[in-house]
């Protein structure tokens, strides 16, 4: 039989040598989620079972092929809450952490009551839960397009208790947009990674689905796409709160502007990038 803490120097030590960036981390993580227990290592000496090894070192070789770790846990935590992941769909990034700062803060700064919110490019519906959950009295749609985010999307309302409405939708068509009106606040994390940045992934990120991440050749086809189309959906005055990437920011704010939205914000993610903007309908 196998201790717990042989087993765990063992997992640490083949993950290093696959230069696995956190391997004390992960191989926590993945004790954590086989063992069911938040301090697995608090009883070094014990024993596992034939099962649990085996689980355990078959986790490690998946995650040692580069299988992100949440799709591994088949779940991940945003904000506070927790969202269910699985390959076909983006994993929830604590960047986007941001652009739900920023909704929170915009509602209480306008003393919006009752905010009628859409969440475009909804994914696992990290953003629209997070906002119904935060928010009080505020009634949120979250909209995506394919099959197996949506399944994820769906299963992530329920695990929540959240009373999110889901709809199974292309955000870059009229007749998506057609079905809603005076909205107070649209926001998205839309794709944005350009070609040359699709060519240079990390190993990791190559298993998230290219629908979520690639969003044309300089990464700006979803915003040229969006912004015009879904501000007649806002009420006047309402806002559009957007997530972009890296060096980005210009380029959104030159869209915004052209489709009639003034008082542009940008603010920075923790890793002080400019990361979000806000912009109101004129």
């Amino acid at each position: 039989m196998v201790s717990r803490i042989s087993l765990y120097r063992d997992c640490v030590r083949i993950m290093t040598e696959k230069n696995i960036e956190s391997p004390e981390f992960d191989t926590l993580c993945i004790f954590q989620n086989i063992l069911k227990e938040k301090n697995p290592l608090l009883k070094p000496e014990e024993e596992l079972s034939p099962s649990q090894i085996y689980k355990i070192y078959e986790d490690v070789e998946q995650r040692c092929e580069g299988v992100p770790l949440q799709y591994i846990l088949g779940e991940w935590d945003f904000w506070s809450y927790t969202f269910q992941v699985w390959e076909g769909v983006l994993i929830p990034r604590p960047e986007t952490e941001t652009l739900v700062e920023n909704i929170i803060d915009l509602c209480r700064e306008e003393s919006l009551k009752s905010p009628k919110i859409v969440d475009l490019c909804s994914g696992s519906g990290c953003i629209a839960v997070t906002l119904d959950k935060e928010i009080d009295s505020s009634e949120v749609w979250a909209v995506e397009k394919f099959d197996e985010a949506f399944e994820y999307l769906e299963k992530n309302i329920v695990l929540n208790s959240s009373k999110v409405h889901a709809v199974k939708a292309d955000v870059l068509l009229r007749e998506t947009a057609e079905n809603f009106e005076n909205l107070d606040i649209i926001v998205s994390n839309p794709p944005y990674l350009t070609a040359e940045e699709m060519s240079d992934l990390q190993r990791e990120v190559r298993y998230e689905p290219e629908t979520a991440l690639y969003g044309g050749a300089d990464g700006l086809d979803f915003y040229r796409g969006i912004i015009p189309l879904w501000r007649e959906c806002l009420r006047d005055g309402g806002y559009i709160c957007l997530e972009f990437g890296d060096g980005q920011q210009e380029k959104v704010g030159e869209i915004l502007l052209e489709s009639g939205f003034c008082d542009l914000k940008f603010t920075r993610d923790s890793g002080n990038i400019v990361r979000t903007v806000k912009a109101k309908k004129v």
